[in-house]
This record gives C-alpha cells, structure tokens and sequence, in this order.
C-alpha cells in the first residue's frame, strides 16, 4: 500500500471517480488507499459535490507550506506528551475533523473542535487556538460562536481571568439534551401540521407518522443521555449499579 501524501494523479482519480458516482471506499480500493485517506482529502476540500483535484492539490502544498513555517523543524516532536507520535497524532485530528464535517459541522467549526478534543486539558485559549490551527482569530471567534450555538463547547475563565473554551464530559450531556429539546420541536410542529392539513388526508397521515416517530426519538435520547450521565459521570470507586440507584433516588 501506497504511503505519504496524496499525488496530483492520485487526486485526479479521487475526482474523476467522483464524477463516476463511486463511493469512497471504492475509490480508496483503485488507489490502494485507506478509505479514510480519500475521505478526508474529499471533505477537506469543498466535499463530494465541489472538489476539484487540482484545487486540491494547491490548497495541500499551501496548508504544509504554512506549518513548515509555524512550526521549525525539531520542534513539534516534544511538544506532544506522554511520548506520543507526533505525526500520528496531527492524522488522527485530521481524521476526527473529517468525522465531525461528515456529521454536518462545517470545515472551521470541526476543526476547532477537534483540537479541543484531542489536548489533554480539553480546554483552550482563542490565542492558543489560532496559534495550533494556524488561522485567523476571526475564524476562531466564528466557530466558537457557533459550537456554542449548538452547545458543543462552553466558556470558563482561569485564574488568569483568561476566556477558555472547554469541551468535556458535560458539554457532550449538554449537546445531547439539546439535540433531543430540537427534535421535540420539529415534533411538535408537525403535529400542528395535521391540524392545518386535516388528520385524515395523506399529507395529515403523513406528519403525524413523523410525529410520533420524532416523539420517540426525542425522549429515547433524552433518557438515554440521563442515563448515561448517571452510569458514566461518577466518583471513582462507584459502580455502575450503585450509579444507577443512586440517580434514581
């Protein structure tokens, strides 16, 4: 299997399979390349429908060209701890940058995120941000302002009265509440739908199934984040068991 970055045939072929409509895996298969490479070189420029490979291709060299630069050779190998690859360290964020941007997050917003997620403290400064994604302090305000949004991260201040923005283990309970209270909405909504429509007519039918099937989901996950919280969020030494009563009392 091929190894290092991604040539410019190779990203031709990357387009002109999809313009054939081939899945990714598909696509990695003829290039003898995991399915993940192809997949985040797709989504890290403009996605299935606006990639071209010669855009690409630029945008690649540009993207090395600016870390060569912020980061001077030798350094970046002891700025990781607990003696982790550096290299395999910088894929992986790539590769749960990808994952968010698949979920629907756009490209900026998955980014910070996913620097968030993979520093040990889970929380950062705006300036420590620009500094480790090598972008503006306007992009970062931006998708910070949008994760907040969607209740992804939150603000906290240090004893250096210093704004840090905190992804863990309640921000992801948080989200997922969230999450639920808006299915509910769209729920709710399409129960008045019958009413304006009529209950017996196939468009009323219709919203009703939606309805009920997004009243389902909405209070599964709800229980299920509750739940979750309970089992997982405990002191040390506590069971799950003991977990479970204890937030059923």
């Amino acid at each position: 299997m091929p190894g290092g970055r991604l040539t410019q045939q190779e990203r031709q072929q990357i387009a002109l399979g999809l313009a054939d409509g081939l899945a990714y895996a598909e696509i990695a298969r003829r290039l003898d390349r995991p399915t993940s490479t192809v997949t985040r070189e797709v989504m890290r420029n403009g996605g299935p429908t606006a990639y071209r490979a010669d855009l690409a291709h630029r945008a690649t060299e540009r993207r090395a060209h600016r870390r060569r630069q912020a980061t001077p050779r030798g350094t970046q190998a002891t700025s990781q701890p607990y003696g982790r690859d550096p290299e395999a360290v910088r894929a992986y964020e790539e590769t749960l940058t990808t994952v968010f941007m698949q979920s629907g997050t756009p490209q900026m917003m998955a980014r910070v995120m996913a620097c968030l997620t993979v520093s040990d403290t889970g929380s950062l400064t705006a300036a420590e941000l620009v500094q480790r994604l090598q972008v503006s302090p306007a992009s970062v305000s931006k998708a910070i302002a949008f994760l907040e949004s969607q209740d992804l991260v939150r603000r906290e201040r240090d004893e250096r009265r210093r704004e840090r923005y905190v992804v863990d283990d309640e921000v992801m309970y948080q989200a997922m509440m969230s999450s639920a209270r808006a299915t509910a909405q769209v729920a709710e909504t399409a129960r008045q739908g019958v009413g304006v429509l009529g209950p017996g007519t196939p468009a009323g039918a219709r919203l009703e199934n939606t309805a009920r099937f997004l009243d389902f989901v909405s209070e599964s996950l709800a229980r299920a984040a509750e739940q979750a919280r309970a089992i997982l969020h405990t002191k040390p030494g506590a069971t799950e068991l003991e977990a479970a009563v204890g937030h059923e009392v």
